[in-house]
């Protein structure tokens, strides 16, 4: 065998776990990007900051390598969330967009004065910031729990957990989100 040949063979070699890898890769963002993005902007609000966090959980992903396909949902899920929380705090003020304009954020057929809609923006955005100030762990599991509506067990299943720490964490996140939800209360009075 030549020394061009042996390259050659090398080569191909090198390049198919590379290319497995695209390929895998491209499976797990075709079937996990919209839910990756759908979790973020729930939280961030934003489409460009979602699409942000959405690229950067993937280039996460790329750069680390294999994804075992069991865990990619869950995995890619959390990251998700973890991420626009991180935004979130990175900024202390979220820029938003108007919440009207998110899937399934109002009724059809609803109408409401300007000065309800201000308030509604003004209360997401405030809720938001809220939720990044509290523990990562207590986030995640606050939008777990209210967010996405799944129960103590599976919140305690998808973390590894036991159910009575989602609910004790639970308990304070709300007991915090109420305290400030009061200031901002009388902050608007």
């Amino acid at each position: 065998m030549s020394s061009q040949e042996g390259e050659t063979k090398a080569m191909a070699s090198a390049t198919v776990p590379f290319v497995q890898q695209n390929e895998g890769l491209a499976r797990i963002f075709a079937e996990h990007h919209r839910r990756v993005l759908t979790a973020a902007y729930r939280i961030t609000g934003n489409m460009a900051d979602a699409e942000d966090v959405a690229q950067t959980v993937f280039l996460r992903v790329a750069d680390g390598g294999a994804l075992a396909v069991a865990n990619a949902r869950s995995y890619l899920y959390r990251a998700a969330i973890n991420g626009a929380l991180d935004l979130l705090r990175r900024r202390k003020t979220a820029p938003t967009e108007d919440l009207d304009l998110a899937a399934n954020s109002t009724c059809e057929g609803t109408v409401s004065s300007p000065e309800a809609q201000t308030m509604g923006r003004e209360l997401g955005e405030w809720l938001r910031r809220a939720i990044a100030e509290l523990s990562p762990r207590a986030a995640e599991m606050f939008v777990l729990r209210y967010f996405d509506e799944l129960d103590n067990r599976e919140i305690a299943m998808q973390m590894g957990t036991s159910q009575a720490v989602v609910a004790v964490t639970l308990h304070q996140a709300r007991s915090r989100l109420k305290k400030r939800l009061k200031e901002f209360e009388r902050g608007m009075q």
